[in-house]
């Protein structure tokens, strides 16, 4: 009798576990199931999954796309102080690790903090663009606990809800919402000035959906108000939590949407690029995270109106939660990606 060969892969922790190509495969058909029975959105064909099983059974230590299929990178928190100062990590991300649009960003990475400190973003972010040559956008978050007590001067709707002061937490979130919507503005109109390429609305729906609210509503307003400004608008989650419950946004309800729901009202609102996102469950192997994540968002591909660039990071997109991510977890929920979902960038 001969014992089937163990492969390599991780889990969704990042550890090491070795499976063998009966056991991806099975763990890709659950993944897949799983997909189906949650967001109700059609399988991957047999040959996508086979595709996938391919990707993550190969034995080499980095997966790559074919020449000539490559995408665009759109990567965020590029300019972090981490190596040389924000201007240098930049130029790092442009001219070293080959990414095609940057981010400035501040520590804090929320719009309500941005606003205090918008005049020194502004010349950061000129600095910046004088030195750069690929696009340079400027990000950070909605961010809607923010907005709340004691760090906001809205009532907190997380202790509100746990007493039954449903009515009370719903109007708070509201109203937080609505102070989002206006410091995101803000901050958008004033990096335009000082010659942002777009900005980026990072892990929108967060707090739930009163955050993507926030985040729908700035969208619509710095696109009447920027017109030429590239907007990108990334996911916190695969579902939107509701939070609230009762939002909508042009009469579709926010709470419980998935991937492919999602982009459509992003779209409708001004948005330019979709980032959607999946979380991974860190006691799955790779190969049931990545088919969960395929099946989640192979609609969302297909539908989109603009273009998609995969959330394919810690933790999201079938990359493990750690830290420092391993580079053959990284490279094969990329490939997988772009092989299979036809993603326009990530």
């Amino acid at each position: 009798m001969t014992t089937e060969e163990r492969i390599p892969t991780r889990l969704g922790d990042g550890s090491l576990l070795t499976l063998t190509r009966s056991q991806m495969q099975a763990d890709i058909e659950a993944g897949v199931e799983a997909a189906v029975k949650r967001a109700h959105v059609p399988p991957l064909t047999a040959a996508e999954a086979d595709h996938l099983l391919d990707i993550c059974a190969s034995r080499a230590r980095f997966s790559s796309v074919d020449l000539g299929t490559e995408v665009v990178l759109s990567i965020d928190g590029t300019g972090g102080q981490l190596v040389a100062g924000r201007q240098g990590d930049l130029l790092t991300f442009e001219q070293y690790l080959g990414a095609d649009i940057v981010e400035l960003y501040h520590m804090d990475y929320s719009f309500k903090a941005v606003k205090t400190v918008l005049p020194f973003e502004r010349q950061s972010l000129k600095n910046a663009q004088q030195a750069l040559t690929v696009p340079v956008q400027y990000g950070a978050m909605p961010d809607l606990g923010r907005y709340s007590r004691p760090d906001g001067p809205i009532a907190n709707w997380s202790e509100l809800l746990p007493l039954g002061r449903i009515a009370e937490a719903r109007a708070a979130q509201e109203e937080a919402a609505e102070m989002a919507a206006h410091d995101i503005t803000f901050v958008a109109e004033g990096v335009w000035e000082a010659g942002a390429d777009g900005i980026d609305l990072d892990t929108s729906g967060a707090a739930g959906d009163a955050d993507l609210l926030a985040a729908l509503t700035a969208t619509r307003e710095i696109r009447g108000r920027c017109p030429d400004m590239g907007i990108e608008m990334g996911m916190a989650s695969e579902m939107v939590l509701g939070m609230h419950g009762e939002l909508e946004w042009q009469g579709a309800r926010l709470a419980g949407l998935w991937p492919h729901q999602q982009v459509k009202l992003a779209a409708a609102a001004g948005a330019t690029v979709f980032g959607p996102a999946v979380n991974v469950n860190s006691t799955k192997s790779l190969p049931w995270n990545l088919a969960r994540t395929l099946t989640l968002c192979k609609p969302c591909c297909e539908e989109s109106q603009i273009p998609v660039h995969m959330n394919v990071g810690m933790g999201v997109g079938g990359v493990p939660m750690a830290v420092r991510a391993p580079v053959d977890a990284v490279s094969r929920a990329a490939r997988a990606c772009v092989d299979i979902l036809k993603v326009d960038g990530l």
